[in-house]
């Protein structure tokens, strides 16, 4: 099954759901008419229609099909379950964003980076600090720290774009794993002098930890944002208990 293919119909299929084509507890089309329509197998419908259980648009209903349970969300959302970068999270919520480079430095990973990181020493890394807008206000400071020998060629402009983006069209690099802790910290100098605070005087803070395809952590990033516009959501699915 081509990626290609598949993520044309995942993407086709969700803006439909967010644009309401498809309706709020209506059920989506049958997976023969899908088939038909996208001239492709029951397996890359299914993919794509699990992709969309997976990020709460839709669920599978017995004897039924598939219904949408999307609700669209005002406040500015990342998903907590899954990796995506703000590039993509912010054309999911339909807003505009801009991202402004503020530093940007090959440096080798010292013993107050590897505690802060956990990259080992020695380590060849690129240094990024990215201040991100949506709709017109900075409401994101990232504190990134990439891997020189995996995100290779990084430079400020391919950083005010997308980096993940980069990294999967050009360098041909799989994005696998996160391991996320958050936190809510007092703000720094750094988000006084380039956030619109609103008075605010803590953030939340994601610290984030990705991995590739080869289990090598690529990045350590922590991104620190306003906190009356954070908002990560995630979707669990209960097992039933096994026992007696």
């Amino acid at each position: 099954m081509a990626r290609t293919k598949y993520d044309e119909i995942y993407k086709a299929l969700r803006e439909r759901i967010e644009e309401g084509t498809y309706g709020l507890q209506e059920l989506m089309p049958s997976e023969n008419r899908l088939v038909k329509e996208f001239d492709c197998s029951r397996n890359t419908i299914r993919r794509a229609v699990g992709q969309l259980a997976a990020e709460g648009y839709v669920q599978s209903i017995h004897g039924k099909g598939v219904q949408v349970i999307y609700q669209p969300r005002e406040q500015s959302e990342f998903i907590l379950g899954g990796i995506e970068s703000l590039k993509e999270a912010v054309a999911r919520n339909r807003r505009s964003y801009t991202t402004k480079v503020i530093c940007f430095a090959e440096l080798t990973v010292d013993q107050k980076i590897q505690a802060r990181t956990g990259f080992s020493l020695g380590t060849e890394i690129y240094y990024v600090q990215r201040v991100r807008y949506i709709e017109g206000e900075a409401l994101i400071i990232d504190h990134n720290y990439f891997r020189r020998d995996v995100v290779r060629g990084l430079t400020p402009e391919i950083a005010e774009r997308s980096i993940y983006e980069y990294m999967e069209n050009v360098l041909g690099e799989s994005i696998v794993t996160t391991k996320r802790k958050m936190t809510v910290e007092r703000v720094t100098q750094i988000d006084e002098t380039y956030l619109d605070l609103k008075g605010y005087n803590c953030m939340a803070v994601v610290s984030s930890s990705t991995y590739n395809g080869e289990g090598i952590m690529f990045e350590f990033t922590q991104s620190r944002h306003r906190p009356d516009r954070f908002v990560f959501y995630d979707l669990a699915h209960r097992v039933k208990p096994t026992g007696k």
